[in-house]
Protein backbone atom coordinates (compact mmCIF):
# COMPACT_ATOMS: atom_id res chain seq x y z
CA UNK A 1 0.00 0.00 0.00
CA UNK A 2 2.88 2.43 0.96
CA UNK A 3 4.47 1.75 -2.59
CA UNK A 4 1.39 2.38 -4.49
CA UNK A 5 0.57 5.97 -2.32
CA UNK A 6 4.61 6.59 -3.54
CA UNK A 7 3.68 6.47 -7.24
CA UNK A 8 0.36 7.65 -7.03
CA UNK A 9 0.61 10.90 -4.44
CA UNK A 10 4.60 11.52 -4.01
CA UNK A 11 6.89 11.09 -1.27
CA UNK A 12 5.51 12.91 2.02
CA UNK A 13 8.01 14.04 4.27
CA UNK A 14 6.33 12.55 7.74
CA UNK A 15 4.40 8.93 8.01
CA UNK A 16 2.22 9.37 11.08
CA UNK A 17 1.84 5.52 11.69
CA UNK A 18 0.32 3.66 14.58
CA UNK A 19 2.39 1.79 17.09
CA UNK A 20 1.44 -1.45 15.85
CA UNK A 21 4.79 -4.90 15.12
CA UNK A 22 4.23 -3.94 11.31
CA UNK A 23 5.27 -0.15 11.71
CA UNK A 24 7.95 -1.25 14.62
CA UNK A 25 9.65 -3.38 12.46
CA UNK A 26 13.04 -2.02 11.48
CA UNK A 27 11.95 -3.33 7.91
CA UNK A 28 9.52 -0.06 7.49
CA UNK A 29 12.04 2.54 9.69
CA UNK A 30 14.92 1.49 6.68
CA UNK A 31 12.78 1.73 3.76
CA UNK A 32 11.60 5.19 5.22
CA UNK A 33 15.02 6.36 5.57
CA UNK A 34 16.17 5.16 1.95
CA UNK A 35 13.28 7.52 0.82
CA UNK A 36 13.97 10.29 3.36
CA UNK A 37 10.90 10.17 4.95
CA UNK A 38 10.73 10.80 8.56
CA UNK A 39 8.52 8.14 10.79
CA UNK A 40 6.71 9.01 13.69
CA UNK A 41 5.00 6.58 15.81
CA UNK A 42 1.44 7.97 17.98
CA UNK A 43 1.91 8.30 21.34
CA UNK A 44 0.22 4.82 23.03
CA UNK A 45 -3.20 5.16 24.48
CA UNK A 46 -3.61 8.44 23.32
CA UNK A 47 -6.42 8.48 20.37
CA UNK A 48 -6.80 11.86 20.69
CA UNK A 49 -3.25 12.63 19.16
CA UNK A 50 -3.95 10.19 15.87
CA UNK A 51 -7.14 11.84 15.28
CA UNK A 52 -7.46 11.60 11.55
CA UNK A 53 -6.67 8.23 11.58
CA UNK A 54 -9.61 7.14 13.51
CA UNK A 55 -11.57 9.06 11.64
CA UNK A 56 -10.43 7.09 8.71
CA UNK A 57 -11.47 3.85 10.51
CA UNK A 58 -14.80 5.22 11.35
CA UNK A 59 -15.54 6.13 7.50
CA UNK A 60 -13.91 2.72 6.49
CA UNK A 61 -16.28 0.72 8.43
CA UNK A 62 -19.58 2.66 7.98
CA UNK A 63 -19.82 4.24 4.18
CA UNK A 64 -17.40 1.50 2.31
CA UNK A 65 -17.79 -1.84 4.92
CA UNK A 66 -21.65 -1.10 5.86
CA UNK A 67 -22.31 -0.75 2.12
CA UNK A 68 -19.86 -3.65 0.53
CA UNK A 69 -22.11 -6.22 -0.66
CA UNK A 70 -20.57 -10.08 0.40
CA UNK A 71 -21.81 -11.71 -2.59
CA UNK A 72 -19.43 -9.92 -5.26
CA UNK A 73 -16.10 -10.71 -2.66
CA UNK A 74 -14.42 -13.82 -3.51
CA UNK A 75 -10.85 -12.85 -2.66
CA UNK A 76 -8.65 -10.37 -0.80
CA UNK A 77 -8.03 -8.85 -4.44
CA UNK A 78 -11.72 -8.81 -5.13
CA UNK A 79 -11.82 -6.57 -2.10
CA UNK A 80 -8.95 -4.30 -2.27
CA UNK A 81 -10.07 -3.55 -5.68
CA UNK A 82 -13.65 -2.12 -4.37
CA UNK A 83 -11.86 -0.61 -1.81
CA UNK A 84 -9.58 1.52 -4.20
CA UNK A 85 -12.32 2.43 -6.52
CA UNK A 86 -14.21 3.56 -3.53
CA UNK A 87 -11.61 5.44 -2.39
CA UNK A 88 -10.97 7.58 -6.02
CA UNK A 89 -14.47 7.73 -7.25
CA UNK A 90 -16.22 8.74 -3.93
CA UNK A 91 -14.40 9.25 -0.73
CA UNK A 92 -11.58 11.54 -2.61
CA UNK A 93 -14.18 13.54 -4.78
CA UNK A 94 -17.16 13.97 -1.93
CA UNK A 95 -17.05 17.47 0.40
CA UNK A 96 -15.46 16.92 3.81
CA UNK A 97 -16.41 19.38 6.85
CA UNK A 98 -13.11 18.99 8.04
CA UNK A 99 -11.40 20.71 4.94
CA UNK A 100 -14.02 23.45 5.26
CA UNK A 101 -16.33 21.83 2.38
CA UNK A 102 -13.47 20.79 -0.29
CA UNK A 103 -12.95 17.37 -1.30
CA UNK A 104 -9.87 15.38 -0.30
CA UNK A 105 -8.57 15.51 -4.09
CA UNK A 106 -8.71 19.81 -4.63
CA UNK A 107 -7.08 20.26 -0.97
CA UNK A 108 -4.10 17.33 -1.70
CA UNK A 109 -4.09 19.57 -5.45
CA UNK A 110 -3.67 22.87 -3.60
CA UNK A 111 -0.08 21.59 -2.61
CA UNK A 112 1.11 20.16 -5.95
CA UNK A 113 4.07 22.52 -5.80
CA UNK A 114 5.24 20.75 -2.83
CA UNK A 115 5.01 17.16 -3.30
CA UNK A 116 7.95 15.61 -3.45
CA UNK A 117 8.17 13.57 -6.43
CA UNK A 118 10.10 9.90 -6.76
CA UNK A 119 12.43 11.22 -9.73
CA UNK A 120 15.08 8.65 -10.58
CA UNK A 121 14.02 7.08 -7.49
CA UNK A 122 10.97 5.64 -8.89
CA UNK A 123 12.88 3.37 -11.10
CA UNK A 124 14.54 2.06 -8.09
CA UNK A 125 11.55 1.59 -5.77
CA UNK A 126 10.94 -2.21 -6.20
CA UNK A 127 14.71 -2.38 -4.94
CA UNK A 128 14.48 -0.03 -2.17
CA UNK A 129 11.92 -1.60 -0.41
CA UNK A 130 13.42 -4.96 0.04
CA UNK A 131 14.57 -6.06 3.40
CA UNK A 132 17.85 -5.64 4.72
CA UNK A 133 18.46 -8.77 7.51
CA UNK A 134 21.32 -8.59 9.54
CA UNK A 135 23.78 -11.56 9.60
CA UNK A 136 27.30 -12.59 11.32
CA UNK A 137 29.52 -14.33 8.67
CA UNK A 138 30.81 -17.51 10.04
CA UNK A 139 34.14 -18.82 9.81
CA UNK A 140 33.74 -20.74 7.05
CA UNK A 141 32.70 -17.61 5.09
CA UNK A 142 29.21 -18.33 5.12
CA UNK A 143 25.63 -16.94 6.29
CA UNK A 144 22.29 -18.47 6.80
CA UNK A 145 18.87 -17.34 5.70
CA UNK A 146 15.91 -19.15 6.39
CA UNK A 147 17.60 -22.70 6.50
CA UNK A 148 19.55 -22.22 3.14
CA UNK A 149 23.21 -20.89 3.42
CA UNK A 150 24.94 -18.33 1.07
CA UNK A 151 28.78 -17.81 0.86
CA UNK A 152 30.18 -14.27 0.98
CA UNK A 153 33.90 -13.22 0.50
CA UNK A 154 36.01 -15.29 3.28
CA UNK A 155 37.69 -12.10 4.04
CA UNK A 156 34.72 -10.89 5.77
CA UNK A 157 34.81 -14.25 8.45
CA UNK A 158 33.56 -12.46 11.72
CA UNK A 159 31.81 -9.60 10.48
CA UNK A 160 28.28 -8.57 10.08
CA UNK A 161 26.77 -8.36 6.79
CA UNK A 162 23.21 -7.22 5.53
CA UNK A 163 21.40 -9.94 3.43
CA UNK A 164 19.02 -7.89 0.56
CA UNK A 165 16.27 -9.85 0.55
CA UNK A 166 12.79 -10.03 -1.15
CA UNK A 167 10.04 -10.89 0.86
CA UNK A 168 7.76 -12.21 -1.30
CA UNK A 169 10.04 -14.91 -2.99
CA UNK A 170 11.75 -15.74 0.80
CA UNK A 171 15.19 -14.91 -1.52
CA UNK A 172 18.23 -13.25 -1.26
CA UNK A 173 18.94 -11.15 -4.20
CA UNK A 174 22.33 -9.86 -2.92
CA UNK A 175 24.59 -8.89 0.17
CA UNK A 176 25.74 -5.43 2.23
CA UNK A 177 27.97 -3.87 4.12
CA UNK A 178 27.01 -2.26 7.18
CA UNK A 179 27.51 1.21 5.31
CA UNK A 180 25.02 -0.18 3.12
CA UNK A 181 26.91 -0.67 -0.13
CA UNK A 182 27.02 -3.74 -1.98
CA UNK A 183 29.02 -6.96 -1.69
CA UNK A 184 27.82 -8.32 -4.70
CA UNK A 185 25.32 -11.26 -5.48
CA UNK A 186 24.42 -14.04 -3.11
CA UNK A 187 25.69 -17.24 -3.65
CA UNK A 188 23.98 -20.56 -2.58
CA UNK A 189 26.35 -22.78 -1.03
CA UNK A 190 27.87 -25.28 -2.84
CA UNK A 191 29.28 -27.72 0.30
CA UNK A 192 31.14 -30.34 -1.94
CA UNK A 193 32.91 -26.99 -3.41
CA UNK A 194 32.92 -25.37 -0.03
CA UNK A 195 35.49 -28.31 1.50
CA UNK A 196 37.96 -27.16 -0.91
CA UNK A 197 37.43 -23.39 -1.06
CA UNK A 198 41.11 -21.74 -0.61
CA UNK A 199 40.73 -19.47 2.56
CA UNK A 200 43.32 -16.97 4.14
CA UNK A 201 42.86 -15.05 7.51
CA UNK A 202 43.33 -11.40 6.96
CA UNK A 203 47.50 -9.87 7.03
CA UNK A 204 46.66 -7.55 10.63
CA UNK A 205 49.52 -5.80 8.62
CA UNK A 206 47.03 -5.14 5.85
CA UNK A 207 44.75 -2.02 6.48
CA UNK A 208 41.19 -2.93 6.77
CA UNK A 209 40.72 -0.84 3.45
CA UNK A 210 41.90 -3.55 0.85
CA UNK A 211 38.60 -3.72 -1.35
CA UNK A 212 36.14 -6.86 -0.53
CA UNK A 213 37.06 -9.70 -3.11
CA UNK A 214 41.14 -8.46 -3.08
CA UNK A 215 42.87 -10.83 -0.65
CA UNK A 216 45.34 -9.36 1.71
CA UNK A 217 48.97 -10.79 1.16
CA UNK A 218 51.22 -11.68 -1.45
CA UNK A 219 49.89 -12.21 -5.28
CA UNK A 220 50.69 -15.42 -6.19
CA UNK A 221 50.91 -14.72 -9.81
CA UNK A 222 53.61 -12.29 -9.36
CA UNK A 223 55.65 -14.63 -7.28
CA UNK A 224 55.23 -16.89 -9.61
CA UNK A 225 55.97 -14.51 -12.50
CA UNK A 226 59.16 -12.86 -10.65
CA UNK A 227 61.71 -16.12 -11.68
CA UNK A 228 61.13 -15.22 -15.48
CA UNK A 229 61.51 -11.92 -15.35
CA UNK A 230 64.79 -12.13 -13.56
CA UNK A 231 68.07 -10.20 -15.52
CA UNK A 232 69.81 -13.04 -17.38
CA UNK A 233 73.34 -12.46 -16.34
CA UNK A 234 76.24 -11.87 -18.47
Amino acid sequence: MLKQALLKRGVPIKLVVDNGAAYRAQTLQGICARLGIHLIHCRPYAPEGKGKLERWHRTCRDPFLGELDPRHINSLDDLNARLWAWLEAVYHRNPHAGLDGMTPLARYQQDLAKVRTLGPKAAQLDALFLHRVRRLVRKDGTVSYLGTRFEVPFELSGKTVRLVVDPHAEAVVGVENEQGESIGSATPLDALANLDRQRRKPDPAVPDTVPVGQKAGPNLIELAYQPYHQPMEA
